[in-house]
């Protein structure tokens, strides 16, 4: 099995694209013996603040515009968590069980959030999901987030979502994004990721 680690931030609209993206080019190689390692990198502690949801909305209407993507289909701003911190417990936790729960979890609560428009803060959402994975979890308890971003500092993460592989590490590397000279955020399909892929699936 080859593990593929990305810190990210469950609430981050440009890390649920990658992931999609890296996910549906597994499927078409057939390589489920590829699985992701989705660490937490908790943007609210980054920055010092919690997201802005109106400013994760802009965002992804742009990518909605600019990319052509069928993502995001059910996101609606006013379900946006206030915190990040439980989701990403949740996760941490789900990957204790094992690697193959851990990225479900990971997965599904980005789908929540982004596909059906589900409040990823709300300790309801977060049980019925431990539930059905038989995970004990304590949703206030985040040393487990902690140690990530602790460890994600340590080796140079950049922002969210930052992908370790084997051959070296890539920076969102499914989208280009950046602000033009006017400010506006322009957002493209990334040409290097072919490249990112062919290094995550060699041999």
């Amino acid at each position: 099995m080859t593990v593929i680690e990305v810190f990210a931030d469950a609430a981050c609209p440009f890390t649920h694209v990658g992931l999609r993206r890296f996910v549906e080019r597994r499927r078409e190689l057939g390589r489920d013996d590829v699985i992701l390692r989705v660490r937490a990198w908790p943007l609210e502690i980054v920055n010092g603040q919690p997201l802005d949801p109106h400013v994760i909305a802009e965002e992804i209407d742009d990518i909605r515009q600019q990319i052509a993507a069928p993502h995001f289909a059910g996101f609606t701003e006013r379900s946006f968590p206030a915190s990040s911190l439980p989701a990403l417990a949740l996760a941490a936790a789900a990957y204790e069980e094992s690697f193959a729960t851990g990225e479900h979890v990971s997965l599904v609560l980005r789908d929540l959030l982004f596909e059906q428009g589900i409040d990823i803060a709300d300790t309801n959402v977060l049980g019925r999901l431990a539930d059905e994975h038989r995970l004990s979890v304590d949703l206030t308890d985040t040393h487990r987030v902690l140690e990530d971003h602790a460890e994600g500092v340590e080796r140079g993460v950049i922002g969210s979502p930052h992908f370790f592989t084997p051959a070296g590490s890539f920076f969102c590397p499914s989208l280009d994004v950046h602000r033009d000279s006017s400010g506006h955020l322009r957002i493209t399909a990334d040409s290097g990721f072919d490249q990112f892929i062919a290094i995550c699936f060699e041999g």
